[in-house]
């Protein structure tokens, strides 16, 4: 989960270098550093902490650096050793002529670093990337090129690695290697990229190549070769980048989540624009090519972790009501260490919102291996686990810069609603009726958004009384025990207070002893057939002298008097209302974190693409 830039050009490669960082800095936090090749030496520059520290590192050392040609960097989110600049990327060989950044893991370092130490080799580090320095470069020694030396030296180790390598002797040159780790080369005149992720080189180049497992990239100024672990030489599709520099840019917002929240309107519409055209008409694929076969399905299980496994928690609820068929979810850290009944008439479907997460990626892989049907639910479509679908639903939501998920999660949630009415009419599990009714409903979704973000000045009001409390219980029923589950989550997540989201009806088997005047309780309402029972609950918590908070779309007098605020929403019906819902809970966590002083967009110890499992 680390960030990965290389350059090669005319241009200041610390000054690229740094800017590329920049544009990663979602992907790690806990250190930095950049090594650059002058075609006399290597100069390695490192920082704890903060990508801010680096700058100031390379700028005090701004008179030493002379004229490099090339560079590569790396910004560190901590695996194996401590944040600590000793463990901070680049590594180096111990003559000092080697250097190289990693993003991943090397699950067999220990045999290997146990036989380099009795071959003699200084281990300076905690990490197990420093393992990957001291393999090359002893295949280095003994004759061969940079090139080879990296072949030969990545076939011994396992795990998951993308690495940016160069050597002080073959100063023309950065190679480029991936397994089970997202790396990409940008083409442009007279200079070339190498990249974890897009951002980084968005604005500079135009052309991209995706590289794929197994495959090995020498990137000069002026040409790239890719080939495969064997040495043979590859055709890869050279393809444009769809993306622009605005992408990137808060255009005004302080934080790069409250943007994303904001967008989550026009995200709306544009994919209902291609799906639902009308209330009256049938559910339109658009450029979704979906070769699933639905006759065969017997059961689906969606596979996902964090935020999208809590839009797969919605999916069960609705699709089920909708489609009649039993959905299980999965946590995909826990399907793929036990035995499962996923066969040959099973729907699988992995969200993730990188399409990257190496936990869902190896499950639906394994789905793939047991002859079950695969579905991907991805914001990246050129992403890693694309390779195992079968078909693949975009989410259309744009890149995402803040870790915190929040407009992909609308997405989420958007795309498997439009795709569960497309089942339902296609299996005729709903009446036309009903039908029509949802999607009217569904149309008028980001008008409804929007007018909830109007009303953000009442949700920054009530996140400042929270700000003083250490904890907060989420309850909801239904549809939105989701909600409750997510609304938790991006509070722990970016203002770093213990929450937690139960199904109320749990209240009174456990949580209700930790209930007082000082553990705010925040319900999440949402009018059907739960809604009497989730007001019986709300009784039992104000009995106990909580602070109750309802976030809710229905109006209701008689709950006026029982709750100490309450953020209201416009109607909606409740299998739609965790889309609704949500935007209160994901703006109340936003103003409790930026009220506290929290690195909203980079919180601690998160990073936003878990590519190692």
């Amino acid at each position: 989960m680390c960030g990965i830039v290389g350059y090669i050009g005319n241009n200041a490669v610390a000054d690229v270098l740094l800017d590329g960082l920049k544009s990663l800095e979602y992907r790690g936090y806990d250190s930095a550093g950049i090594a650059l090749n002058d075609n006399g030496g290597l100069d390695v520059f490192k920082a704890g902490g903060k990508l801010n520290n680096l700058f100031e590192v390379v700028s005090s050392n701004a008179l030493k650096i002379k004229k490099p040609t090339s560079g590569i960097g790396h910004i560190r989110w901590a695996t194996h050793g401590k944040a600590t600049i000793q463990n901070a990327h680049p590594h180096l060989s111990n003559d000092g002529k080697l250097v190289l950044v990693h993003n991943g893991i090397i699950e067999n370092y220990k045999e290997l670093k146990a036989e380099l130490e009795q071959e003699g080799f200084v281990f300076n580090s905690q990490t197990d990337t420093e393992v990957a320095v001291h393999v090359i470069d002893r295949e280095y020694r003994k004759g061969c090129s940079l090139e080879q030396a990296v072949r030969q030296g990545v076939s011994l180790l396992s795990g998951a690695f993308a690495f940016c390598i160069m050597h002080k002797d073959e100063a023309d040159c950065i190679i480029a290697v991936r397994k089970n780790a997202p790396l990409i080369i940008g083409l442009s005149d007279d200079e070339n990229y190498i990249a974890s992720d897009i951002p980084a080189v968005i604005g500079k180049v135009k052309k991209i190549i995706y590289l794929n497992d197994g495959e090995v990239a020498v990137v000069r100024k002026n040409n790239v070769e890719v080939t495969d672990l064997s040495g043979n030489l590859l055709n890869k599709k050279v393809e444009e980048i769809g993306f622009n520099p605005e992408v990137i840019s808060k255009h005004g917002y302080k934080h790069f989540m409250l943007k994303e929240i904001n967008e989550q309107p026009d995200i709306l519409r544009k994919v209902l624009a291609q799906h639902i055209k009308a209330s009256d008409l049938p559910v339109n694929l658009g450029q979704v090519k979906l070769k699933l076969d639905w006759q065969r399905i017997e059961n689906i299980s969606i596979i996902a972790c964090g935020t999208s496994l809590h839009a797969a928690m919605v999916t069960k609820y609705v699709w089920e009501n909708w489609l009649g068929l039993p959905v299980q979810i999965e946590a995909a850290s826990e399907y793929i260490y036990r035995k499962n009944t996923t066969g040959k008439n099973s729907l699988v479907i992995g969200i993730s919102q990188s399409g990257e997460t190496a936990d869902t990626i190896t499950a639906v892989k394994q789905a793939k291996e047991k002859s079950a049907q695969v579905l991907i639910v991805t914001n990246r479509e050129d992403s890693s686990i694309v390779r195992y679908a079968d078909s693949v639903l975009p989410l259309e939501a744009g890149i995402e810069i803040s870790v915190a998920a929040t407009k992909s999660y609308s997405a989420q949630l958007l795309a498997m609603y439009w795709l569960g009415l497309y089942v339902a009419e296609q299996k005729k599990t709903l009446q036309p009726a009903e039908l029509g009714k949802i999607k009217q409903e569904m149309l008028e979704l980001p008008a409804k958004m929007e007018e909830v973000l109007s009303n953000a000045e009442n949700i920054k009001s009530v996140a400042d009384k929270l700000q003083a409390y250490k904890s907060v219980i989420y309850i909801a029923r239904g549809s939105n025990q989701a909600s409750a589950l997510e609304g938790a989550l991006k509070l722990k997540e970016i203002s770093y207070i213990n929450a937690n989201g139960y199904a109320a009806g749990e209240l009174k088997h456990g949580p209700i002893a930790l209930l007082d005047e000082n553990m705010p309780v925040i319900a999440v309402l949402a009018q059907g057939e739960t809604y009497a029972k989730m007001l019986s609950n709300c009784e039992e918590v104000k009995a106990r002298n909580a602070k109750l908070i309802a976030v809710t779309s229905v109006k209701d007098k008689h709950a006026d008097n029982l709750f100490d605020d309450i953020l209201r929403v416009p109607e909606i019906r409740e299998d739609l209302s965790p889309l609704l819902l949500n935007i209160p809970l994901q703006l109340l966590a936003y103003y409790l974190a930026d009220g506290l002083g929290r690195e909203v967009d980079q919180p601690r110890n998160l990073a936003k693409s878990v590519t190692v499992e």
